[in-house]
């Protein structure tokens, strides 16, 4: 759910997106909640990738553990470019929390919380 990785570090990411219409988490012309949630998982999923792939180490498999916070101001609608911005709050053993802001021009659309989950052993 993100097209472009624009920049990523160790304590931040930034990911744009181009809001297609046969996107399933579209509703009714506007892109979701559960779309605009995923769009910051996977932006965190990316920055972990990225890094990963820097350091030519193999990519954990994440998941999200708790999402807190949310607040929503708008929804962004179909055929529109959202950017998303995640920073790294604290990582714990195997838990990464970051918080996580969608905008469109600037503007906040959903902001949040979430607590990712790292997978000690990658699934096959």
């Amino acid at each position: 759910m993100i097209g472009d990785l624009i920049d990523a570090n160790e304590n931040m990411a930034t990911s744009r997106f181009l809001i297609n219409s046969d996107n399933i988490l579209v509703e009714e012309g506007v892109f979701s909640v559960s779309g605009l949630l995923e769009n910051i998982a996977q932006t965190a999923a990316a920055q972990v990738g990225y890094l990963c792939a820097q350091n030519n180490i193999p990519v954990p498999i994440g998941f999200i553990g708790a999402i807190s916070k949310v607040k929503v101001d708008k929804l962004p609608q179909l055929n529109s470019i959202i950017e998303t911005l995640i920073e790294v709050k604290q990582e714990i053993f195997d838990v990464i929390l970051i918080s996580g802001e969608v905008k469109q021009e600037g503007k906040s659309l959903i902001s949040c919380q979430m607590k990712i989950m790292i997978a000690k052993k990658n699934i096959e």
